[in-house]
């Protein structure tokens, strides 16, 4: 590709982009006209005659519209004794299939035989799948038309028995080529140096590993390693809204909160008691209410009882129902909370009401 523009037929030349800028090159080989087809086509020498096409080297890319533009500007130049240089960037694809169309257009050659004679003068000649699939498609519909068109718009046969002669040696010449290996067809074994450089080298196997993230098993993401310097996490939040059932939070696991997923540091937080304020324990008459080491019972006037100080539940630290009844019961009215300085001073009063009252005779 860097090696300077090929000849394929008398006046006519492929080369690249870099070919198209080398003033003294162009001199060298006498390039009257530059048929420029690639993305940015434009003219750069005043003194030659430009066809600029437009066109990207994809395969969707449609360059059987500019066949016959083409061909007009190629066929008339070398009808006047000129030299067209035909390029793109790397003078494989686009400018080769411009090429192949012509030497179809102006022979009896079909686009096989005629991209193997443009690949004797250019041996990286080489359109991608699309563009050969245009030039199959213009073979089978259009090539018959653009031939009488020619012949029409140029009379002279002054190019045509002479390129079909040469077309016929250079077929020849091609098997030679392949056989000797200097050519190729995109066929090299894997492994074994291309002639061209067009087959592709041998690749390195690269084992894709899986990653951390993916789902193992039961398909729940496995969760990132967890810093060497724990990070500083405000209080984990009990009850349903942590985010698991009963308000448990799993030792190093994930908590979801919406959308997102953030992993915590291993910690291990119990479900919480159920708070008073939210709750209420109904006690029936009768039942024990353990406080530290003693047993009280609520009687049915609502008074505390029981062995040692007779204190009601308030002077323990913490209180447990023995028994809960089977089937729910009312709840007696709320009585005012019982203290051993209330019970001391409705003994007190008794006492005084027991003295004021006369003795019956």
């Amino acid at each position: 590709m860097g090696n300077g523009m090929n000849k394929v037929l008398p006046g006519l030349f492929v080369g690249n982009y870099r070919d198209s800028k080398d003033a003294a090159q162009l001199d060298r080989f006498g390039i009257t006209h530059i048929l420029a087809i690639h993305d940015a086509a434009r003219k750069l020498h005043s003194d030659k005659h430009y066809l600029c096409v437009m066109a990207s080297d994809t395969p969707d890319q449609n360059l059987q519209q500019y066949f016959s533009l083409c061909n007009d500007f190629i066929h008339g130049a070398r009808l006047r004794g000129g030299n067209v240089l035909i390029h793109c960037l790397a003078g494989m694809s686009r400018s080769v299939t411009v090429a192949v169309a012509y030497i179809m257009s102006v022979t009896s050659l079909t686009w096989k035989e005629a991209l193997k004679v443009v690949r004797v003068g250019r041996a990286v000649a080489n359109p991608n799948f699309g563009f050969q699939r245009q030039l199959q498609e213009f073979e089978a519909y259009r090539l018959g038309e653009e031939r009488r068109r020619l012949k029409e718009r140029y009379p002279s046969l002054a190019l045509q028995a002479t390129d079909e002669e040469l077309c016929r040696q250079l077929l020849l010449s091609y098997q030679g080529l392949l056989l000797s290996k200097d050519l190729c067809e995109g066929r090299c074994p894997l492994g074994q140096p291309c002639p061209t450089g067009l087959c592709r080298s041998p690749s390195k196997r690269t084992v894709r590993r899986k990653s951390s993230t993916q789902s193992l098993g039961g398909g729940r993401p496995t969760p990132p390693s967890s810093p060497s310097t724990p990070r500083m996490l405000p209080a984990t939040p009990t009850g349903p809204a942590a985010g698991t059932p009963g308000g448990r939070t799993s030792t190093g696991g994930l908590v979801r909160s919406g959308s997102s997923i953030s992993y915590r540091h291993r910690t291990s937080v119990s479900s919480a008691p159920p708070s008073r304020s939210s709750s209420r324990v109904d006690l029936a008459p009768g039942a024990l209410v353990r406080t530290g080491s003693t047993a009280s019972s609520l009687d049915h006037h609502g008074h505390w009882g029981g062995p040692g100080s007779g204190a009601g539940p308030g002077s323990g630290s913490r209180r447990s129902v023995g028994s809960a009844p089977t089937s729910p019961r009312v709840s007696p009215a709320p009585s005012p909370p019982v203290t051993p300085a209330h019970v001391r001073a409705q003994h007190a009063q008794h006492a005084q009401q027991a003295q004021r009252v006369p003795a019956v005779s």
